[in-house]
């Protein structure tokens, strides 16, 4: 058991029988009344972000996750397979529990899996990622006062705003917390 002072970004805990990680947090002195903590908590399955209040000093049921590296090898179906680079043991997850990250990824990433005793609950694909540049259309020079942007599909069918310069074929850095484009490679 772990009480408020010990709240953390990055804190998971058990609230309302589900796993709540805490994306932000204040300690807040009213003048009259008792200290709380103000949250803001993503459920760790869904994503689902709400914000809960907490008084100063309330116990709560601290989880321990465990992260591990995994290398995407290819999908199966509807599943994408993933190995642990320690012990070369596979895991097959469904597409559907991944979210976005099928956008960013490729065979042979290396992503990171949260691990709640021994079962997968979510993956995160490394902070930048280097995709190529399927299709985009030819940027015309001149036909803007300020740089401009335009939509480029990368290699996975993600979508990303790229400069008018860009081409096909040209390999990017992609920042996978906002999928916006960093540079070229």
């Amino acid at each position: 058991m772990a009480d408020t002072s010990d709240f953390r970004t990055g804190f998971t805990l058990r609230f309302k029988n589900q796993l709540w990680s805490i994306t932000e947090f204040q300690h807040v002195k009213p003048g009259k009344g008792g200290a709380f903590v103000r949250t803001k908590l993503k459920n760790i399955k869904s994503g689902k972000v709400v914000e809960e209040t907490f008084r100063a000093g309330e116990k709560v049921d601290e989880v321990r996750l465990e992260r591990r590296a995994f290398q995407f090898l290819y999908t199966e179906g509807d599943d994408f397979v993933f190995m642990n680079t320690e012990t070369y043991e596979q895991i097959n997850l469904p597409e559907d529990t991944l979210g976005d990250v099928p956008l960013y990824i490729k065979s042979s990433d290396t992503c990171t899996l949260l691990l709640h005793e021994g079962k997968p609950l979510s993956v995160e694909p490394p902070l930048t990622v280097e995709l190529a540049v399927s299709k985009t259309d030819p940027g015309v020079r001149g036909d803007t006062a300020q740089g401009g942007a335009k939509p480029a599909t990368m290699e996975t069918g993600l979508v990303v705003q790229v400069p008018l310069f860009i081409e096909e074929g040209e390999i990017l850095k992609i920042d996978t917390r906002t999928g916006k484009y960093l540079g070229r490679v």
